[in-house]
């Protein structure tokens, strides 16, 4: 099956120290998901779940400077 078929969008979820996680997926919840098999449970601990921004690849520069 084509990755096209399922389109993955990035979020910005806000850390509790507050920068941002870079994360994608389907949706917010598989984005959070991937995290979980990609971070620490302390590292994911760090993570506001209900607080993210949906970006698109071209907005990402200016993000930079926020990621933690």
């Amino acid at each position: 099956m084509s990755s096209f078929s399922n389109p993955h969008f990035m979020y910005l979820f806000d850390l509790k120290n507050g920068r941002k996680k870079l994360a994608y997926g389907r949706s917010p919840q598989d984005a959070l998901d991937i995290l979980r098999m990609r971070l620490t449970e302390e590292e994911m601990e760090e993570i506001l779940g209900d607080r993210y921004v949906k970006i698109s690849q071209r907005e990402m520069q200016s993000y930079v400077e926020l990621l933690g």
